[in-house]
């Protein structure tokens, strides 16, 4: 124990330090304060499309109390900072146009240019509103080829979480127009939206993109709201703790890092079987594309190295080269005759690797692929480009290839999403929005809450309100697009949470000033991130001309349904828009199902009638329910009106 005088004295000698610090914090403080510095949202800020027609504010911080000026188009507006240094100003309407700039000042000034006045959407989800025209290279080569619009602008918000509170501000970001250097940056499902609406209206369109892969809706809800939801309130507050978090975080790290640790001690094949001249003739052949468990391997996790010959002839080299190797689930890197070309860290993006002149060389080369596969099955995905591309020429990929085990491990214990959970995206990816005027919003998510389709249409119907209320601009426009067909098809009517789900979008019409672009007819079986995103854009701007701009004559949407009413043995259903209803191939209607009050459906004759369906089965003879489309993948649901437009699934009952 230390001398009374000697704890005297450190005790004095600390609290002088901390006198001093907070002394020379506080004097900081005064010097930066005192020069009043405004500061600005990322939002507000250079090439900035501003909502027309509306009263617009523009916000940010200084010292408390401070005035502020605003020049803008010979006007000058003045407001001063509140106690917390906050301030808004209010533009009054301006019609659509620019560019414009601004010029904000207290002691210091801030100018901003290149402002435009249109319509300004919030594009919203997870990842099939995510994803980026970078992805679409090989899908839409005319549209990336030919970018180029000045009056289409996006602002990406960055991905980030907060549990604690609503954030004020974003961390980074800026306003992106069209052009060849940008293009690859667009959310593709805003841009093919935005290059409609431009084309029919000529408005400067703005795109906030605010969007998270794998997200569910309640990520996307504020903490208020979120509070009707008990199990995601409670989940709420257990991540509000930043020690679990950490806790959490760090023992996934561990757990990978060990995992793959031990794969890369233990695979046979690094710096040898990626090798051009390694003897592989005793390997054995699978046929790709497919999975390994469906063959004599079976059902093993690790590493797997597959090894192709192929024969170049002498066009095909000195020239710059594409490689597409489909998708690979779940990494994947690759070499051409011992040389690294790329790789890829997880499943969902199209393998398309660029190879450089020299790569390739006349007569044999040898494509090794090492294939990390942590759980579930690996392999190569089906029905997807396999082939090697130079010019006009090209080498299917598909076929046999040699492949060997390289390290079997135990499955990877799945690690948990922190970012995913209640609340914390809406903390820090739209509420730092809520201040800036928008037009309306789009959504395009639901796949990751396929696990419980039941709360889906509260949590919907609970996110709209919630948003329309932190904006405070009444019932803007909020258009949804409806799951698209995935998975396998079943040959039997069965039950689908994915169908569900499109049955709780559905549901959402009853709110109002909502749309709902139907995209049955645009998905693909084997990936959950389907390529057609200038269909999925094309018909949100149906939905934008209906709902928002109010167009008189256009239809917006395929059949949607209406009512069903029973006659004898019969079904008789009516749709909204069912203009010219008609079978969009074949002579009959496909993919209707009837049943009684058991509830077991069977597959049921349908008929068009004076613009109505009439449902009928002989194994039900008093029908009480029908369905229509009611599958993950109902491929072959074939109802459309006259503008070729898909009709949504549904279910319905007899009143």
């Amino acid at each position: 124990m230390k001398p009374l005088y000697q704890s005297f004295v450190s005790s004095s000698i600390q609290s002088n330090k901390k006198m001093r610090v907070t002394l020379l914090c506080f004097l900081a403080f005064v010097g930066v304060t005192s020069l009043g510095q405004i500061k600005l949202p990322k939002l507000i800020s250079d090439g900035m499309v501003l909502q027309r027609d509306a009263k617009v504010k523009l916000w940010g911080w200084a010292t408390p109390h401070e005035k502020i000026k605003l020049e803008f188009s010979g006007q000058q507006l003045k407001t001063e900072a509140d106690a917390l240094g906050h301030w808004v100003i209010v533009l009054p309407k301006q019609k659509f146009g620019g560019p414009f700039d601004m010029a904000f000042s207290a002691s210091n000034e801030i100018k901003l240019k290149n402002i435009l006045f249109g319509d300004v959407w919030l594009c919203s989800g997870q990842s099939n509103m995510e994803l980026t025209m970078d992805r679409l290279r090989d899908k839409y080569p005319d549209a990336i080829a030919n970018a180029g619009n000045p009056e289409i602008r996006q602002f990406l918000v960055p991905d980030a979480y907060d549990f604690e509170k609503p954030n004020e501000d974003v961390s980074n970001g800026e306003w992106l127009s069209v052009n060849q250097q940008t293009i690859a940056k667009f959310g593709a499902v805003g841009f093919f939206f935005a290059a409609e609406l431009y084309a029919k209206y000529k408005v400067p369109i703005g795109l906030i993109n605010a969007a998270l892969g794998g997200s569910p809706a309640d990520a996307w809800i504020s903490e208020g709201a979120i509070k009707k939801f008990p199990e995601h309130y409670e989940e709420l507050i257990k991540f509000k703790n930043k020690k679990l978090i950490e806790e959490i975080e760090t023992a996934d790290r561990k757990n990978s890092s060990e995992w793959f640790k031990f794969l890369n001690q233990t695979d046979h094949g690094l710096k040898l079987w990626s090798t051009e001249n390694f003897d592989d003739s005793d390997w054995p052949a699978l046929n790709i594309p497919g999975y390994w468990a469906d063959g004599p391997l079976g059902n093993k996790n690790g590493a797997v190295w597959f090894r192709k010959e192929i024969n170049v002839p002498k066009s095909m080299t000195g020239i710059a080269a594409k490689l597409l190797l489909g998708r690979i689930v779940d990494s994947d890197s690759v070499f051409i005759n011992n040389e690294f070309v790329g790789a890829t860290s997880y499943l969902y993006p199209p393998r398309r690797y660029m190879l450089k002149s020299s790569i390739l060389k006349e007569g044999r080369n040898v494509i090794a692929v090492r294939v990390i596969n942590s759980s579930g099955k690996g392999g190569f995905v089906p029905d997807k480009p396999y082939s090697l591309i130079v010019g006009t020429d090209s080498i299917d990929l598909k076929g046999n290839w040699k492949y060997k085990l390289g390290a079997e491990m135990k499955p990877l214990a799945g690690s948990t999403t922190i970012r995913w959970k209640p609340v914390g995206l809406y903390n820090a990816m739209i509420a730092p929005l809520t201040n800036y005027v928008i037009k309306g919003a789009l959504w395009y998510q639901g796949e990751s809450n396929t696990k419980n389709p039941s709360e889906y249409f509260p949590l919907m119907q609970t996110l709209i309100g919630d948003w329309r209320a932190k904006w405070g601009e009444g019932d803007f426009p909020f258009l949804l697009v409806q799951l698209a067909n995935f998975m396998e098809e079943k040959k039997e009517p069965a039950e689908s949470a994915w169908a569900e789900v499109r049955q709780a979008q559905l549901h959402t019409l009853k709110i109002p000033n909502t749309g709902l672009a139907v995209a049955i007819d645009l998905g693909e079986w084997n990936d959950v991130h389907p390529l057609n995103k200038k269909e999925v854009g094309r018909r949100l701007a149906l939905q934008a001309m209906d709902v928002c701009y109010h167009e008189k004559n256009i239809v917006p949407s395929g059949p949607l349904f209406k009512s069903v009413k029973k006659s004898g043995d019969r079904l008789i259903i009516s749709f909204k828009y069912d203009d010219g209803l008609k079978p969009l191939f074949g002579n009959e209607l496909n993919y209707f199902s009837i049943a009684g009050a058991d509830k077991k459906f069977v597959w049921a004759e349908a008929k068009i009638e004076d613009n109505k369906v009439v449902v009928t089965s002989e194994r039900v003879p008093n029908p009480q329910f029908v369905r229509y489309a009611w599958a993950d993948n109902p491929i072959g649901a074939n109802l459309v009106n006259r503008e070729l437009l898909p009709a949504s699934p549904f279910e319905a009952s007899v009143p």
